[in-house]
Parts: structure tokens; sequence; C-alpha cells
């Protein structure tokens, strides 16, 4: 198995399907999309009004990638992620009264308050949820050795964006995966831009998908704004780490719609381009053209749908507001010396 790039440009608008797909599992990936939308867009507005202190990064946009791998995993497999992980949380299934609780600072949220944005965990399957750019790659590659050790059949995912993928560390990480034929598959989340760098003015090759060629690590680029594109490509590379046969890397071409952070104003982008992907390649807009088109669930069901996912936000929104604060000794806890 080769590098071998499959899909078209991020930017292109991109025809509707017809899909056999059942129109549950459809809806089930349009409802886990739109409650991570739903909840980013309340979570911005908590960050406005002064209730989401601290850094904030936001997964608007990119919904289809974490969706469509989720959906993928089975029970004891393992996920890894960089600090855009919100969207990672709620798709490995924690409620969102959880998350936006660790996002106010809450000892009712899923870190009691202590990791904030960046740092949410749950125990067992979801490992963070980490602050220092791409330092989750050999983390993530360290859960798979721990996994091949003890004999077990599941999977590392290891989540990283374009910026990360020029760290070091990632290159050590595949030789040692390869060396080991560890099950990892290795996801690079390009959504264009490191920070305010696009991809064109900080890597020499573009083509991420192709970093692994140099240990034998095969990689393939995937269309990272289609939930149906996605699965089954990370269904196709789940099998293979299974099989036995070693890491594999998957580059997942989309964009995120809001700045880096909150407290970034995308400058470096111009209004058409973020307003051209809005209208063209929306995720979420795109797997309700599916539905509709195969004739699975009327708009008013999608509509529906939508108004049950807002207000299941909402509510989150004000358990998060009225959980209680930390306690002063809590300090003390929870502390590696």
């Amino acid at each position: 198995m080769t590098a071998k790039k499959k899909n078209k440009k991020t930017g292109q608008t991109k025809d509707i399907i017809y899909t056999e797909l059942s129109g549950d599992i459809l809806l089930k990936y349009l409802e886990k999309m739109l409650l991570i939308r739903r909840f980013e867009e309340k979570a911005g507005q908590l960050y406005g009004m002064g209730i989401i202190g601290g850094f904030c990064h936001l997964y608007i946009g990119q919904e289809a990638v974490v969706t469509g791998i989720q959906s993928a995993l089975e029970p004891g497999d393992m996920v890894i992620t960089g600090y855009r992980c919100h969207g990672h949380m709620l798709a490995a299934g924690s409620p969102p009264e959880k998350v936006m609780s660790e996002l106010t600072g809450k000892t009712d949220g899923v870190s009691e308050g202590k990791g904030g944005s960046m740092h949410m965990f749950i125990k067992g399957s979801f490992y963070g949820g980490h602050g220092i750019v791409g330092a989750q790659v050999p983390l993530g590659t360290g859960l798979a050795f721990a996994s091949k050790y003890k004999k077990l059949n599941n999977v590392s995912i290891t989540y990283f964006g374009d910026g990360a993928a020029n760290q070091g560390q990632v290159f050590e990480a595949f030789n040692m995966a390869a060396l080991w034929k560890l099950p990892i598959i290795y996801i690079i989340e390009n959504n264009q831009y490191a920070m305010g760098t696009s991809v064109s003015r900080s890597t020499a090759v573009e083509e991420l998908y192709s970093r692994g060629a140099a240990f034998g690590i095969p990689g393939e680029q995937v269309d990272g704004m289609d939930v149906i594109a996605v699965h089954k490509a990370a269904d196709k590379a789940i099998k293979y780490c299974r099989s036995g046969k070693g890491p594999i890397l998957l580059e997942l071409m989309t964009y995120r719609f809001r700045g880096h952070s909150m407290s970034d104003p995308a400058k470096y982008r111009s209004k058409e381009e973020v307003s051209k992907m809005r209208h063209e390649r929306d995720p979420i807009e795109y797997i309700k053209a599916i539905i509709l088109k195969n004739n699975l669930a009327s708009e008013d069901k999608l509509k529906e749908i939508d108004k049950e996912i807002r207000q299941k936000i909402s509510l989150s929104a004000d358990i998060a507001q009225d959980s209680p604060e930390p306690n002063i000794s809590s300090l003390t806890t929870d502390v590696l010396v």
C-alpha cells in the first residue's frame, strides 16, 4: 500500500451523491456534526461574554473529520489529539454539559475544571487534549505500543494538524511505529493554516499524506469535508492496522471557518475565501443535501433535529454556569511531582 492522493482540492464544489447508506446512519452523522457545531457556536458566545476564559480553539468547519473517524472505531480503541479538542470529546461520547462545564472551569467538568479548553480526558479511551504542538504524537504512538505489548487488538487514533506535521518528534514517532509495526493511524487534520501561516508558506512538500514514505508508512489524502468519505477511509485504515501491518497515515483535507483561536481575527485570509468555503463546502450542508436527495428524511425532520440539538446545547450552557466553582483545596490534588 503506497501513498496516494484521491480527492479533489478542498476548495472545489462537490457533487451531491446517491448513497447506499441507511437514513439512520446518515442522520446519526448529521446529529453528531450538528452537536459539535452548535456547541462550538455557544462556546464562542460564552467566551465573548467572559464566561469562558483562557485559550479557546473552535472546531467549526471540521466536524466531518472527527465524526467520520469516530464512527469507525470499536470499544477499546484509543484517541489522542491536540488543543482543538472540544469536537473530539463530544464525538467520543462526553455529555455536552460536562464539556461546557470544563470550559467554564467548574467542578462538574470532565477534568473537574482544571483542564479547561485544551486538556480534557475520558478514562480508558480519550487521552487528551494537549496544549503543546505535536506532543501528543509520541504519546499516541506509546498507546499503540502498549496495545501491541499487551497483545490487545486495539488501535491508536492520533490526530495532529498541518502545523504540527513539521515537528521533529512526529518523525521520531513515525520511525518507531514503523520499526515495531504498531497499530496506529496518524490523522493529519489539514485545515490549511497553522495559526496564521498557510501550508504553502511553511511546508516544502504540501502533500502531507506522503510524509511517512521514508519510513514505509502508507498514506492517503481524504476529503475531510465529506463525512462518508472520511468514514470509508477510516474503516479501511483501521482494518489495515488491526491486521498487523503497522501504522498508516491519513491526511484529512478540511477547513476551519473561524480563527485559530478566539483571539485570532484571521486577517491572513480574505473574507471571500472563508465565505466561498462556507457556501460551497460546509460539511453539514453537504450531508443534509445527501439525505434530502436520497429521500432519507424531510426538511422538516432535519429542522426538528437541529432545534432539539440547539435546546440541548442551551441547557448545557445553563448547567455549566450553575455548576459550582472548584474548592480552593483542590489546588493541591491531581498534581504529579
